[in-house]
C-alpha cells in the first residue's frame, strides 16, 4: 500500500497523518496512532470492546516472526478485506479503532504525583551554600593528607 492509496482509503474518515514506520506506515488522527499499514495488510487498533467485531469477520491479530517464536500483538487486528470496497463502513471501523486507541492512551496515563512544595529562592541559596561548604571541607581534607 502506498501513501496515496491510504489517503484515498481514509477520505470518508477524515484527515489522517501517515508516517513511515517499520516496513510500512503508521496512521494517526488527532495525534493518536490507530492503524498500521504493513506488507501483511492494514491493521486497526482494537480492544475488548472491538475485538468481537474482528473475530466475527474472521480477522486475526497482527503477528510477526522472530528467530525463536511467533509474536502476536492483540492490540492490532487485520481489517476485513470487504471494507476496502466500502469507504463509509471503513470510516466507521476507523472511528472505532481511534476510540480504542484513545481508551488505551487513557489507561496508560501515569497517575499524577502530589506536587512537591517548590523551594523558595532563599531555600535554593541555602542548598547551594551547603554544597559549596561540603566541597570546601572535602578540599581541605585532601590538603591535610
Amino acid at each position: 500500500m502506498d501513501r496515496e492509496f491510504l489517503v484515498d482509503l481514509f477520505a470518508d474518515f477524515g484527515p489522517v497523518t501517515i508516517r513511515r514506520m517499520f516496513s510500512g506506515y503508521g496512521i494517526s488522527a488527532d495525534g493518536t496512532n490507530f492503524a498500521l499499514a504493513l506488507r501483511a495488510g492494514l491493521f486497526f487498533r482494537a480492544d475488548e470492546a472491538t475485538i468481537p467485531d474482528y473475530e466475527a469477520e474472521g480477522s486475526r491479530p497482527f503477528q510477526y516472526q522472530t528467530r525463536a517464536k511467533t509474536v502476536t500483538v492483540n492490540s492490532y487486528w487485520q481489517l476485513p478485506a470487504r471494507l476496502f470496497d466500502d469507504s463509509e463502513e471503513l470510516a466507521r471501523w476507523a472511528r472505532a479503532a481511534l476510540a480504542a486507541a484513545q481508551r488505551a492512551k487513557m489507561k496508560k496515563r501515569p497517575r499524577t504525583k502530589e506536587a512537591e512544595p517548590k523551594k523558595s529562592p532563599a531555600m535554593k541559596r541555602k542548598s547551594v551554600k551547603k554544597v559549596a561548604r561540603r566541597a570546601g571541607k572535602a578540599k581541605r581534607a585532601r590538603r591535610s593528607r
